[in-house]
């Protein structure tokens, strides 16, 4: 069992369906309106627990009622909160998602308290993360907690995961020197790397980019085609499984979280773990809402036993 330790976002997701998204000045009534759990943080600890990793998560949420709710989703699944804060700062995070009919999406997100996660708040957790087999971070809460938290893995000598989410043109180059593993989708990679992702040849470019700025081990994820991986001078694609979608809005958070919890520190078996993670994204796209839709160990294992 992998122990992994989640620095990240915390957001109470409120989903808006409709049938299509509509246009500039348009009214449109919704189709159906649900609450659930979210934020990419909590998606992958909550993903990363549920197949069977040994998961704590650093967040913060606030004094509020969406912050007990948030705690709650991450206990409820077996995640370690010991290092969720509840802060007067701010509001805990929240997010609207609109979602069509074709199960395209689009979010608009409030970062609340997911902003104030300082290096400070990482500290408290060094203990913890010197024990974990995976730091993993994303851009949903400041790059200084994140830069913090892969100094204090480094210094374990522990391995650390970086999900360069939502895409940003401004990542620390230090911090990309002090990531193992990093998995952007088409678009970040396009962001981070100015390379567009049209076939395998442009992912290959992409990833020894990402290996010159300093990260050995690349995932390249695109949706319902698959992902593709280089591992220093190996690379190869793993195709996705062929499903009926309904909400992706958490595929790529499950695909990390479900990675993180088999794969071994030494990225021998990196294939495999993808492939693991895309069967466990599979069955997440197969239902509504974020963190509602994560399958667990035994439903991934059974999936692929079918």
């Amino acid at each position: 069992m992998n122990k992994v330790t989640i620095l990240g976002s915390l957001n109470v997701d409120t989903i808006l369906r409709v049938k299509r998204f509509p246009k500039p000045g348009e009214t449109l009534p919704l189709t159906g309106k649900s609450v659930a759990g979210g934020g990419k943080g909590a998606n992958q600890a909550i993903a990363a627990a549920r197949a069977g990793a040994d998961t704590t998560f650093i967040g913060k949420v606030g004094q509020d009622q969406a912050g007990d709710f948030m705690v709650t989703q991450l206990t409820d699944s077996g995640v370690n909160a010991e290092f969720v804060q509840h802060s007067a700062e701010a509001d805990t995070g929240s997010a609207v998602i609109m979602l069509d009919s074709s199960s395209e999406n689009r979010i608009l997100i409030d970062g609340g308290t997911n902003q104030k996660v300082t290096a400070a708040d990482v500290d408290l957790a060094q203990t913890v993360i010197s024990q974990s087999d995976f730091i993993v971070a994303q851009f949903e809460t400041p790059q200084a907690a994140t830069m913090r938290a892969f100094e204090l893995a480094h210094a374990a000598k522990q391995r650390t995961i970086l999900n360069p989410a939502p895409a940003t043109k401004q990542v620390a180059p230090d911090l990309l020197k002090l990531t193992d593993l990093i998995i952007p989708n088409e678009t970040e990679t396009e962001t981070l790397t100015g390379i567009p992702v049209t076939d395998e040849h442009a992912m290959i470019k992409a990833a020894e980019a990402c290996q010159a700025m300093g990260v050995a081990n690349v995932i390249i994820t695109v949706g319902s085609k698959g992902a593709f991986w280089m591992s220093g001078q190996n690379h190869g694609f793993v195709p996705a499984y062929k499903v009926n979608a309904i909400d992706t809005t958490a595929a790529g958070d499950t695909f990390i979280g479900a990675l993180s919890s088999i794969l071994k520190p030494d990225f021998s078996n990196l294939a495999a773990a993808v492939r693991f993670a895309n069967r466990a994204s599979s069955l997440a796209v197969q239902k509504l809402g974020a963190q509602p839709s994560i399958p667990t160990e035994a439903a991934i294992r059974a999936a692929d036993r079918a």
